[in-house]
């Protein structure tokens, strides 16, 4: 039997703990530690835990390095110090500073001779490779993203700095009638505001002016104030009962014509229970490509876009030409 992928996770939230999870789906692979800022007495992993510092004593025992920071404040810091050491894969989500952000990560990786698979996930990852793939079979044509119906950490955070706002949950729902657009090949230019509308669930602190709190919500500059926005204000007790998980999904169409302008539609679509559980599924399979191409002797920052998907199954060639082509 081959060796076991030995894997390391770097932060104990939503998505590091998707990550354990989703480890023990892959019979390659094995968690060798968990590492966070907070005492280890804290962290509830099965895995051994320790403390961010001791992260350099681990480089003979780790392959892959999973990095399950925020993409606000951990990610920029901690991916170029970690690519010194290890191997890594993020899901980096800033879509803005990608570009700056691979060549920081680049620099170090390549100078240590590691691989550092950054912004991987469902979007920034597969919704990337989708969206390539429509261009470049449909070169004539428009991409569009939609995502949804999902619930949105950023918006929901927003919602809860609203003044007499105890709990909130935003969700982001596509506009019917924007995709039917799309669907019918009609490759129209949308506003952002036209594509999604956005459905607002709040419980407020006692006391309260609710036709101010929906006002101070419609009204908030880039988060709200251009969309359609609804506002339900409902009880704890069904805040708690109803929107407790995290799901989200989305979809990738690209409309484009063929050569006798014969309309097309390519469509990637997602619907997802845990928007964490799966992008911790994401980042696990992409840590076998990284682990297979460091071990062929490529170094540096890569994106997608660089990674062939065979690497990502744990079956030979063979297998996936006779099972799967």
């Amino acid at each position: 039997m081959h060796k076991k992928i030995k894997l390391g996770i770097v932060g104990y939230g939503n998505l590091g703990k998707g990550v354990e999870m989703a480890i023990s789906q892959n019979k390659d692979m094995e968690l060798v530690a968990v590492f966070s800022r907070r005492p280890a007495a804290q962290v509830l992993s099965a895995a051994p835990v320790y403390n961010m510092n001791q992260l350099k004593d681990f480089q003979s025992k780790i392959d892959v390095m999973i990095l399950c920071g925020g993409s606000a404040k951990d990610l920029p810091q901690q991916t170029p110090e970690i690519a010194k050491y290890f191997n890594t894969v993020d899901s980096f989500d800033t879509h803005a500073n990608i570009p700056e952000y691979f060549k920081t990560v680049d620099l170090q990786a390549k100078k240590n001779q590691h691989l550092s698979l950054i912004s991987t996930g469902w979007d920034p990852g597969l919704f990337s490779m989708l969206r390539l793939l429509g261009e470049s079979v449909l070169p004539e044509g428009k991409t569009y993203t939609f995502w949804g119906k999902g619930l949105s950490q950023g918006h929901s955070d927003a919602l809860r700095k609203v003044e007499g706002v105890k709990l909130a949950a935003q969700y982001t729902i596509p506009d019917k009638n924007a995709i039917q657009e799309v669907y019918q090949g009609k490759q129209p230019d949308f506003p952002a505001e036209k594509m999604h509308n956005r459905i607002c669930y709040v419980v407020l602190e006692e006391n309260t002016d609710a036709a101010k709190v929906e006002k101070d919500i419609i009204t908030m500059p880039d988060y709200f104030a251009p969309y359609h926005t609804e506002v339900h204000f409902i009880s704890e007790e069904e805040f708690k009962k109803n929107h407790q998980a995290m799901p989200h999904g989305g979809n990738v169409i690209r409309a484009g014509n063929s050569a006798k302008n014969n309309k097309q539609i390519f469509e990637f679509s997602l619907n997802l229970a845990s928007n964490p559980e799966f992008t911790s599924s994401v980042l696990v399979a992409f840590s076998r490509a990284v682990f297979r191409l460091s071990k062929n002797g490529k170094s540096g920052a890569i994106s997608v876009f660089d990674i062939p998907l065979g690497m990502l199954s744990p079956k030979s060639p063979a297998d996936l030409r006779k099972e799967l082509l």
